[in-house]
């Protein structure tokens, strides 16, 4: 629980520094690109239209009944949730190796270990903003026009934030000891995109699987995709109604805090070893 509070405190008092250095990362990090920080929203731009062409052009699903009963084209009812996929895959792959790709800088900071993960997800969550904007643009357009419900959106986007970083605390500690860590999560992640309810609606199990359906509902990515989607498609305050869901989150969440914070305090001082 010290370690918790602790790693908390840093990111609170360090807010401001690490806003400036998440800008400053997705700056350099494009800085040899001739677009530069155009590629972090044309890579997924091109694979959306991608998905568009196969699953609306060339093979037309079926629309997505929703939980207030509408019907929903299969193109919007995937574009509400992808580019929240996106933020998640980038911001943990990136945050897992946040601090190992740094260990020469470890020596010159005068700022705690802990907000490295933090402004490395942070620079990703500026992208994640402007890609949900084009979202909504596109869904106006397709006749799902802005409601109330869209102040979930503020909800989930912290809730999303708070996962990343309790995993990004985990996987940065771990692979910066031993590399695979990196891997593994790499191939994990992929798997995800196809049991997290983004490209297909885990209500199709119900029935012969809906055991299998019922634990995959207690993935917290999925009930961070069901809330995108119910704010912008207006069906319901997701987080209020869904509500066992929200606490099961939350367990989730604070126990992957407690745990990052305790590996990350307890092996920091020691990571300029493993240069």
């Amino acid at each position: 629980m010290k370690s918790a509070i602790k790693v908390a405190q840093e990111q609170l008092e360090n807010f401001y520094l690490i806003r400036r250095l998440s800008i400053y990362e997705l700056k350099s990090k494009n800085k040899n690109n001739y677009l530069g920080i155009l590629w972090e929203f044309l890579n997924p731009s091109i694979q959306i239209v991608i998905y568009w062409f196969v699953f609306s052009a060339i093979r037309k699903k079926s629309p997505i009944e929703l939980v207030d009963g509408q019907h929903i084209e299969f193109f919007s009812w995937l574009l509400a949730a992808f580019f929240l996929w996106i933020f998640f895959y980038q911001a943990t792959i990136q945050g897992s190796k946040s601090i190992y790709t740094r260990l020469r800088m470890l020596s010159k900071m005068n700022f705690p270990m802990s907000i490295i993960p933090g402004y490395v997800i942070f620079s990703q969550f500026y992208v994640h903003v402007i890609m949900l904007a084009i979202a909504i643009i596109i869904l106006n357009i397709n006749g799902h026009f802005i409601s109330i419900y869209y102040l979930q959106l503020i909800y989930y986007m912290l809730s999303a934030f708070c996962l990343i970083f309790s995993l990004s605390l985990i996987t940065s500690t771990l692979s910066t000891i031993v590399r695979d860590i990196h891997m593994l999560l790499n191939s994990t992640l992929r798997m995800l995109l196809y049991l997290s309810g983004v490209l297909w609606p885990l209500a199709i199990l119900v029935g012969q699987y809906e055991v299998i359906m019922k634990i995959l509902k207690l993935n917290p990515l999925y009930y961070l995709i069901e809330g995108y989607r119910a704010a912008l498609f207006g069906t319901e305050w997701h987080f209020i109604t869904e509500w066992e869901y929200s606490l099961v989150f939350w367990c989730i969440v604070i126990v992957l805090f407690l745990v990052g914070s305790t590996l990350h305090v307890k092996f920091r001082r020691h990571f300029i070893d493993y240069i």
